[in-house]
């Protein structure tokens, strides 16, 4: 897919990531057992992985603290199993777009959108991509609106795990890298990276002296230019690593897609899917 990062947070990113916010989604997790707070968000997520340890968690989130993760996982296997916390995450987010999109999500447009974004899955392969490929492994729903959250949930870890690759090849952490990202302006802005995040102001620091001295930030704590180079190069690479489902599916079923999910994402936004004043240039 001709594009870049924006293009994908915009078009398919909110279709999956709006769960993170939906009180439905929380309720459910919690009412499968898990304890509210962070645990429902890295249950939910990693349990495609199975009752996998706080190691492999922050290893495959990567730019999570290590000692935030520790604090629910494995604790959440011991209050639900992964088949548990899965049900309830499907169940609720059934419930959150059927709130989101009203009598949109028995649409033919979420049909159409759901049919495309499966078909692209096929083009993925999961070599090297372990949060996409557990999730890959997992039975597909069978209502249109939740094959279609499932399919941006394999096309969003596929892409990310692709990301990451990019991330160590490029030689930085987990901090370090949310600490440029979130430099560029494009993605939360700082005190709810920080927070959602778990890092402390210290460790944020400490991550930022580390980058200056390696020319990557500025004095201001900006970007270089060596550091928006290194950016551009990373979103290059993620780009390149992602572009097999968007082969495979070929330009013009992409652009369908692209535009299906866009407006669907548009109606999520509208519908109050998202926190005014997480990320640092809005949602779409």
């Amino acid at each position: 897919m001709a594009g870049d990062e924006q293009r994908f947070k915009s078009a398919f990113d909110s279709l999956h990531a709006f769960v993170y916010f939906a009180p439905e989604v929380d309720a459910a997790l919690t009412g499968a057992g898990l304890r509210p707070g962070r645990m429902p968000y890295f249950a939910g997520r990693a349990a495609a992985m199975g009752a996998v340890g706080p190691e492999v968690v922050a290893a495959t989130f990567y730019n999570f603290n290590p000692e935030v993760v520790a604090r629910t996982i494995p604790r959440a296997w011991t209050l639900a199993t992964p088949e548990q916390v899965l049900d309830a995450r499907f169940d609720g987010t059934g419930k959150a777009l059927t709130r989101l999109l009203g009598d949109h999500v028995k649409s033919d447009e979420v049909a159409e959108a759901a049919e495309l974004a499966r078909e692209a899955t096929a083009g993925c392969r999961g070599e090297g991509r372990p949060l996409y490929a557990a999730h890959a492994g997992l039975p597909w729903p069978g209502e249109p609106h939740l094959v279609l959250w499932h399919a941006v949930t394999l096309l969003r870890e596929y892409r990310g795990d692709g990301h990451i690759a990019a991330l160590v090849l490029e030689g930085l952490s987990g901090l370090e890298a949310l600490v440029t990202h979130s430099a560029t302006g494009r993605g939360f802005n700082l005190a709810a990276a920080k927070l959602t995040r778990g890092w402390s102001d210290e460790q944020w620091a400490a991550a930022e002296t580390r980058l200056t001295d390696r020319g990557i930030l500025g004095a201001d704590g900006g970007l270089t230019d060596a550091g928006v180079a290194l950016r551009d190069r990373l979103e290059v690479a993620t780009e390149t690593a992602a572009r097999a489902p968007w082969d495979h599916l070929g330009p013009e079923r992409t652009a369908r897609l692209e535009e299906l999910c866009r407006g669907l994402s548009r109606r999520l936004v509208e519908a109050g899917a998202f926190p005014d004043g997480v990320f640092a240039l809005g949602r779409p």
